[in-house]
């Protein structure tokens, strides 16, 4: 969170609603009321619990004593919850503040304590009620992957890929027993097979090419190659429709027969990187396979340019599931899918697929994988096989696998976008502390005005002593020597806060404030006018400067 006086402010102005719970806690408060309060919140969206605030209007800050050992509760409530709540001390002149970070709930799955599951009403704790819970367990929905298909027997199966699934799951669990049992009471074991009747997985993950033409033809993927990004016509085109299990070499093998080889230098730095990632590529297959609708009649299409590629796949994101939540949530629209490919080692059954593919593509300097295409009706993927920014590559380069190794998805995010110069978003910010303590990125300024930069010795290493000034931006006395020129300049006419801001774009309002004050006191400049309508002009001691 990495939360600021300001925010604190900000957060005791508000309605203790949805969001927000105030407590005072001043010496005390019980773990199982906190777990409790925990569970209220996620199930209602999530929000933050804040303790050492009066929780009546006007809100004050007392100071709590309480949780002294902050990560040893917060690993009590992740074991007893289930979901990833994080905690911050935030010290105010009138106490210490702790806040805790609810997450919200998976899609779902409502979130229980002590057996209960939570909601609040008004200041107090009752248990859900029974039709909200069960509107809660209908929002993912029926698992068709794991329905059985009212004609498809094991026949339908290739028994080649029934091995080759064998084989994988044994390598992925270390369970040689798996040797010695037969196919039936493999596939039932792996919970594909009941009885004569097979599951939708097994017939979309092992069928034949025959048995998919007949029982679930939709269960294709459609690979397309074209030559440029204005091409209509396709320069080769190739329908998969048998087990997946069976396609997923062969789809990877045709995308590489035209993988260009990026070559790149930056500093002392010289290397090659394909255009495509074979295992961004794959994960963005998988997910199109796990979360696809096979309710609906179209078929998953892989679309490959010399830089660019698609994957685009019917139905749209799960419930509760979009471009901009995805990372941090997972429901699997076939989980008997899912649940299968973990078992063979081709997915996390944790669902971390798209944070691999974040990961993954900032690390080759590359664009992030791109949703804007989703609609309700088809996910679309694009991948593009470009180095953007060959210093930010560079950087990495210097900074070593092996580090950048323990660095999680939220890390890699938050030097992805201080080097593409954009604003933090709010869950990236608790990641900033250890990536200072890191000697990875720089604090520039303070309170609102606050920015983030990739250090100087980064930048050193690769020769940016340049671009390490430019984003760090001016001294003090260089700004300050800027705004007065300006107000020189503009002579009669006076000069406004509006014009300061385009002189200085990269300090806030409140920052160049301070320096036309500082100027003011020492008689450079001048006001005229009031409050909006205020002008500045040379004073007596900024004549001849």
């Amino acid at each position: 969170m990495s939360a600021t006086l300001d925010e604190l402010a900000a957060w005791l102005s508000e309605a203790e609603g949805e969001r927000l719970e105030f407590k005072e806690a001043k010496s005390n408060f019980h773990f199982e009321t906190l777990a409790r309060y925990c569970a209220a919140l996620s199930n209602e969206g999530g929000g933050k619990i804040i303790l050492g605030v009066t929780d009546r209007r006007p809100r004050r800050v007392v100071g709590s004593t309480a949780f002294a050992e902050p990560g040893r509760t917060v690993a009590g409530l992740v074991d007893r919850l289930g979901i990833q709540v994080t905690s911050e001390e935030i010290q105010h002149p009138n106490g210490r503040v702790l806040v805790f970070q609810v997450p919200p709930r998976p899609v779902g799955v409502p979130i229980q304590s002590d057996g209960v599951f939570w909601a609040r009403a008004g200041d107090e704790l009752r248990p859900l009620s029974q039709d909200r819970l069960r509107r809660i367990f209908q929002e993912s929905g029926p698992d068709f992957s794991a329905e059985l298909h009212p004609d498809a027997t094991i026949d339908d199966l290739d028994p080649a890929l029934i091995e080759r699934f064998r084989e994988m799951w044994m390598r992925k669990s270390g369970n040689l027993a798996l040797a010695s049992i037969t196919p039936r009471q493999l596939l039932e074991d792996a919970e594909l097979l009941a009885g004569d009747k097979v599951t939708h997985a097994a017939l979309i993950l092992l069928g034949t090419r025959p048995a998919l033409g007949r029982r679930l033809a939709q269960a294709e993927l459609v690979f397309e190659y074209r030559n440029s990004e204005a091409s209509i016509p396709f320069q080769q085109r190739i329908e998969f429709r048998s087990g997946f299990l069976g396609c997923l070499d062969e789809l990877w093998n045709t995308i590489n027969l035209r993988n260009e080889v990026l070559q790149y230098r930056e500093g002392f730095f010289v290397g090659d990187i394909p255009a495509f990632n074979e295992a961004v590529v794959r994960e963005g297959v998988l997910n199109a396979l796990a979360h696809r609708d096979y309710r609906l009649p179209g078929s998953i299409f892989v679309r490959q340019f010399p830089r660019r590629l698609e994957i685009v796949s019917p139905g749209g994101f799960p419930p509760g599931i979009n471009a901009a939540n995805m990372l941090w949530r997972q429901s699997p629209r076939n989980r008997r899918i899912a649940d299968a490919c973990a078992k063979c080692g081709l997915v996390e059954r944790s669902g971390q697929g798209a944070n691999r593919m974040f990961e993954e593509s900032i690390k080759e300097g590359k664009p992030r994988p791109d949703f804007t295409g989703t609609d309700d009706y088809q996910v679309e993927l694009t991948l593009r096989g470009e180095i953007q920014n060959p210093a930010f590559l560079g950087f990495l380069q210097k900074i070593g696998a092996e580090r950048l190794a323990t660095f999680g998805t939220r890390d890699i995010l938050v030097l992805d976008a201080i080097q593409r110069e954009e604003t933090l978003p709010e869950d990236l910010k608790e990641r900033i502390p250890h990536l200072l303590d890191e000697g990875i990125v720089e604090r520039i300024g303070r309170g609102r005005g606050v920015r983030f930069i990739l250090s100087r010795k980064f930048h050193s290493f690769l020769g940016q002593h340049g671009a390490y000034t430019r984003r760090k931006g001016l001294d003090k006395e260089t700004n300050k020597a800027l705004l007065l020129k300006h107000i020189q300049e503009s002579g009669f006419r006076g000069a406004a806060m509006k014009e300061f801001e385009q002189v200085l774009p990269a300090l806030s309002r409140r920052q160049i404030k301070v320096l036309i004050q500082e100027l003011r006191t020492e008689e450079k400049i001048r006001p005229e006018g009031e409050r909006r309508g205020t002008k500045w002009y040379p004073g007596n001691g900024g004549i001849g400067h």
